[in-house]
């Protein structure tokens, strides 16, 4: 890792003081992100992960730990220009886990026209007959993009398969095809990191009980929310189906705990910039000079001719 990405991992470490078990966590992040995927599949359960620290942070512990990462997600982007890079990220996990939180925090710093957000609707009917992935493909990056899919090609593993929106035949043939899909993908260049945002079914009872009652954040609660708000166990069973045939060496699931939201986004956001093997990019100074006069012969019309927007504040 270079010393400034290990430098601004350190610090953000340090900020938000995580608990006693970060020694093996960090030791866990050494070894290879397949075998780590598979050894806390093997020797952690769904509590387990939910017993980790879900308090939230002091929000000047989060801002200050925030700010250095949005440092280092500027000097990723440069990288991503100046290299070419292809990086998508995918976002996936239950309704209210807060991918959309972190979403929003990895481009508030970043120009759009580098990093933008892939959030696709339900197919159309002419998108129903084409192959499967094919209007995802449509979203992939260009060279010095970064596409981050808020859901993917993961629908179908997810709630196409539990709302019955999709055969069962094609469901088993998502499952085989992706793991290949993903994997050319990766020869062809592009960075391809997958989360899932893992929340406890208390914790996002109590995150949909605030959408319904907050109107600022009652657009969050779909019908389908609800919908899916009593299938908990058969929303598990499709996950945990998923991870067996998608958790592969090449483009492994990387399990966020999500229950306190502030802590995921720097967890999360961390994480992406340790895997992305980006360098700091030496720009050229930047000298604005002096600043031209206006000419004399140049008269501004009438502001009156103009429709100006009253003051109210």
């Amino acid at each position: 890792m270079p010393k400034s990405r290990e430098a601004a991992s350190k610090s953000v470490r340090e900020t938000t003081k995580r608990d006693k078990g970060k020694d093996e966590n960090s030791h866990a992040s050494s070894t290879s992100a397949n075998e780590s995927s598979h050894r806390d599949s093997t020797h952690l359960t769904h509590d387990d992960l939910h017993k980790t620290p879900s308090t939230e942070l002091s929000k000047k512990q989060y801002e200050k730990a925030l700010k250095k990462l949005y440092l280092e997600l500027i000097k990723l982007q440069e990288w991503v220009t100046t290299t070419k890079a292809r990086v998508v990220v995918i976002f996936e996990g239950r309704d209210a886990a807060g991918k959309g939180g972190v979403i929003k925090r990895i481009t508030e710093p970043l120009n759009p026209r580098v990093c933008r957000i892939a959030a696709l609707g339900t197919p159309s009917p002419k998108e129903k007959t084409q192959w499967y992935f094919q209007r995802y493909v449509a979203q992939l990056p260009s060279g010095g993009e970064i596409v981050l899919f808020d859901r993917s090609w993961y629908n179908r593993a997810g709630v196409e398969h539990v709302m019955g929106f999709c055969t069962d035949e094609e469901y088993k043939d998502f499952l085989h095809a992706c793991p290949e899909f993903e994997h050319l993908l990766i020869r062809s260049g592009i960075i391809l990191i997958k989360y899932w945002f893992s929340v406890s079914d208390e914790v996002q009872e109590e995150r949909f009980r605030e959408r319904a009652e907050n109107p600022l954040k009652r657009w969050k609660l779909s019908p389908m929310d609800l919908k899916s708000r009593d299938k908990w166990v058969e929303y598990s069973k499709a996950k945990d189906a998923m991870f067996l045939h998608t958790d592969t060496v090449h483009a492994p699931w990387h399990v966020v705990n999500a229950d306190a939201k502030e802590r995921a986004r720097l967890n999360c956001i961390t994480h992406l910039l340790q895997k992305i093997p980006y360098q700091s990019v030496k720009l050229p100074e930047i000298k604005l000079g002096k600043r031209k006069k206006i000419p004399s012969d140049y008269v501004r019309p009438p502001i009156s001719n103009q429709h100006i927007v009253p003051d109210y504040f």
